[in-house]
């Protein structure tokens, strides 16, 4: 009877035993923190866009911008209707805080000029991709979209024929293909290349914000007339500004001058860039 009694302890002993090794073979590993790549981690948002507001479209273009880009405002002799000419028209848009523009069309005694401004503010839904990736993205869609001419090279100028043929030619009077051809504002330009000089070609601005593109335009706008549009695009952070500009002369001879209008685009442009940067 006596060596009974130490049964019940010895069961007492082992269930503790086999308790505390079961408590230590795994349970406590459940608590660690997750390993760099574990599904646990998580992955920082990309950082958000330079740029929460736009300005107001209507006032960001100065009366002095205005006068230079549309004279026909200062040949308009009612104050009033001149007021009314310097404020524009604000394009239409469901998010003000996205997307803004203003538009101004005056008519002088030599033309009837056009300018327009877009302002949009891109932002990221994907929190992997910044505001200013994604507004690189669009730009580099309008960019495409514009199909700028690659830049003329000294390549193409070396291919040009000469005037005067090889090995004692017969004097014909042919003009040879190098001759230089008039284009507008009278500068000149060498045949091949569309009637415009290389600088004035619709291509990539360095200078402009962040990134930037200008194109220029010459369509038929009706049997007698043409019309010039200079477009210039540019990207500051995330916001994508838009400047268009256009002319068609009165006289059906007139031809807008290429670069008196991309210098007044480009100028407008710059000081948009200022105005945000400021």
């Amino acid at each position: 009877m006596q060596r009974k009694a130490y049964v019940p302890g010895t069961a007492v002993l082992l269930a503790a035993l086999l308790a505390g090794c079961t408590s230590g073979s795994g349970g406590g590993d459940t608590t660690a923190d997750p390993k760099p790549g574990d599904a646990g981690a998580t992955t920082p948002a990309a950082q958000p866009g330079k740029y929460r507001t736009l300005p107001e479209a209507c006032a960001a273009v100065s009366h002095d911008s205005l006068d230079s880009l549309l004279p026909g405002i200062k040949q308009i002799t009612d104050q009033a209707q001149r007021d009314t000419a310097y404020e524009g028209e604000a394009t239409l848009t469901y998010d003000t805080d996205r997307r803004v523009g203003c538009g101004w069309k005056v008519e002088s005694t030599d033309a009837t000029d056009h300018l327009n401004v877009d302002f949009e503010r891109v932002v990221s839904y994907d929190n992997s991709v910044s505001d200013d990736a994604r507004a690189q993205d669009i730009y580099a869609g309008k960019e495409a979209a514009a199909d700028l001419p690659q830049p003329v090279g000294s390549a193409t100028a070396s291919a040009t024929p000469s005037a005067t043929a090889s090995g004692g030619g017969t004097g014909s009077s042919t003009p040879s293909a190098s001759t230089s051809t008039p284009v507008s504002g009278g500068a000149t330009a060498s045949a091949g290349t569309s009637g415009t000089p290389a600088d004035l070609q619709p291509r990539e601005l360095g200078s402009t914000g962040d990134e930037a593109f200008l194109d220029d335009k010459l369509n038929s706008a009706s049997s007698t007339t043409q019309q010039r549009t200079v477009t210039v695009v540019f990207r500051t952070s995330n916001v994508i500004v838009t400047v268009e500009y256009a002319e068609q002369p009165t006289a059906s001879t007139g031809t807008p001058d290429s670069k008196e209008m991309q210098d007044k685009a480009r100028n407008l442009a710059q000081k948009l860039v200022d105005r945000f940067n400021g």
